[in-house]
């Protein structure tokens, strides 16, 4: 059975439709490519695709297009899918984790046998569960991603860093209250709360720099109530890895986290932001096979 290709031709601004025919055609496999015309499409053309029993696919595109393949592969069909990653997008953060950083590199991947298994994170709320493979943040990184969604996406990684300017003039810590697996019920205001499957996010943001995406563990990162001041000076660790040392930023890890929040809150997951009632995140592990170096 074929190789089904997700391919968003706009990732990228353009690049991805541009770039992605020459660079597929090189691959070995029997391929089905098919284009994405809007949002939520590669989440359909995966799941339809699933019933009929494939079980291979390729996401062409940024964190976004491999966040609607991964939630189609795992909506629907049996057995462990296999999703290989193209990155002709804007962040392309998860596949960091598995040695690709560049085009070559996951051409490499993808013709190469060397396959990793990796977890997933099942966000549970009021509708029907989303899965993320990257990250899922509140506060900030909600606030900055959707603001960087409806005004600046075109711009790229820049249109992220200016994003975060324009977030850091309403800098705000929301009160959480959350506990990790059977532990005891944390309270707090929080400038930022992330639960990460993988370290990176945004591209270079190494969010979560202990993370590994095949130990069944999910990585939170909470980041206290900070002064503008002292956000301002803190965020750049946040490209070194260097931010968890900082006294108001904790780093734990569990496999499951509990929320108890008074309604509805932005969510920013693999780079998309939704509005939720979040219930629980919890790591599954192993759903997923991955090509990889």
């Amino acid at each position: 059975m074929k190789t089904m290709v997700l391919l968003n031709p706009t990732a990228g601004g353009g690049r991805a439709g541009r770039d992605a025919p020459s660079l597929l055609s090189r691959l070995p496999m029997a391929l089905d490519v098919r284009q994405t015309v809007g949002p939520g499409h590669a989440r359909a053309l995966t799941e339809e695709a699933r019933h009929r029993g494939v079980n291979s696919f390729i996401a062409v595109g940024g964190d976004g297009t491999l966040h609607e393949v991964i939630n189609g592969a795992l909506s629907a069909g049996e057995g462990r899918p296999s999703v290989g990653i193209l990155p002709l997008g804007t962040g392309n953060s998860f596949a960091r984790d598995l040695g690709i950083h560049k085009v070559p590199e996951a051409m490499k991947a993808l013709q190469g046998p060397k396959t990793q298994v990796v977890d997933a994170v099942q966000i549970e709320h009021d509708g029907e569960p989303i899965w993320s493979i990257n990250i899922v943040g509140f506060g900030f990184s909600a606030s900055a991603g959707s603001l960087m969604n409806r005004r600046f996406k075109r711009l790229g990684v820049p249109g992220y860093l200016l994003a975060v300017l324009v977030e850091l003039g309403r800098l705000h810590a929301p009160h959480y209250r959350y506990r990790l697996g059977e532990g005891g019920w944390l309270d707090g205001s929080l400038t930022m709360l992330s639960v990460c499957n993988s370290q990176f996010t945004g591209g270079d943001m190494w969010m979560a720099p202990a993370a590994d995406v095949s130990d069944g563990r999910l990585d939170v990162i909470a980041i206290g109530k900070m002064s503008r001041r002292t956000f301002l000076r803190a965020f750049p660790s946040l490209f070194k890895g260097t931010h968890v040392q900082h006294r108001d930023i904790s780093a734990t890890t569990a496999e499951v986290v509990h929320f108890d929040l008074p309604g509805p809150v932005e969510v920013m997951i693999d780079g998309e932001v939704e509005t939720l009632s979040v219930r629980t995140l919890r790591c599954h592990p192993g759903v997923l096979e991955v090509p990889c170096l």
